[in-house]
């Protein structure tokens, strides 16, 4: 039997951050659903324990933080060393919060979503890298959103790196092309979720966890290098990034805000 071959045969090993609630414990539903083996990676080991009871398969969980770079490399190691290179790597963790860039106390803010959802994909991909490039195979996706398209009123921190997410993202995609390492770029529009259950503003298209992870695995499988979800929200990215400033401005300028000031 061929390396590839035998490949194809084991369970399918999948590396995913912010896997304590939310879309990433759904992602880890679905894979577990399909017989993936699966490294689950919060800040809060309560959570994955009890979503681990939940699932079949044997799978590990490791207590770290994207935002610490130390941290995530220890165990990406451990699970390599445990369970073997992953084929799939989802850098899901995130964290959302409004700003306003006239209040001093926000700069912290910015600093730490930079630092979560853009820096803490860096971090979530770098030690999978080189092994992926060797064995000429592999997934690294990365969950941005349709808030890096166009800058959001009151929420600068958040789509600014949602923004550096979608560049950086293009840019190892390119640098991989060719290594059989597919980088893919996900932009989910507003998903039922602990992060969007603060939003008191209406939120069109809202797709439930669940659904939203089955869309999201199905994208991933194809090795899509953009997409969108939903479809409509696909639409209005779109229609987004062709709007005229001046319009955009009027338009948006009094669209509804995350609240500011809530934990991170």
């Amino acid at each position: 039997m061929s390396a590839a071959s035998a490949r194809r045969s084991m369970p399918q090993r999948v590396f995913i951050t912010g896997a304590s609630s939310g879309l990433g414990a759904a992602l880890a539903r679905h894979y577990a659903g399909q017989g993936a083996v699966l490294g689950l990676v919060a800040r809060r080991e309560a959570p994955m324990r009890r979503l681990i009871d939940e699932l079949s398969g044997t799978h590990r969980i490791f207590v770290a933080d994207v935002a610490n770079a130390q941290s995530i490399q220890a165990a990406a190691k451990s699970f390599v060393d445990d369970i073997g290179l992953p084929d799939v790597v989802i850098a899901n963790a995130g964290v959302s919060v409004g700003t306003l860039t006239e209040h001093a106390e926000d700069i912290d803010a910015f600093a730490r979503l930079v630092q979560i959802n853009l820096i803490g994909m860096v971090a979530t991909f770098q030690p999978f890298i080189e092994g992926m490039r060797q064995r000429g195979s592999g997934r690294l996706a990365g969950i941005a959103s349709v808030a890096g398209i166009r800058g959001l009123p009151g929420a600068g921190a958040y789509s600014a790196s949602k923004a550096g997410a979608l560049a950086y993202l293009e840019s190892l995609r390119v640098e991989l092309h060719g290594s059989g390492v597919k980088v893919v770029t996900v932009a989910p529009g507003y998903i039922r979720t602990p992060m969007t259950a603060v939003n008191t503003y209406p939120m069109p298209f809202m797709l439930e966890a669940d659904i939203a992870a089955a869309r999201i695995v199905r994208i991933i499988e194809r090795g899509d290098r953009f997409a969108v979800t939903p479809w409509q929200m696909a639409w209005v990215a779109k229609l987004l990034r062709v709007l005229p400033r001046g319009l955009y401005d009027r338009l948006f300028a009094h669209a509804g805000r995350k609240p500011r000031g809530l934990p991170l």
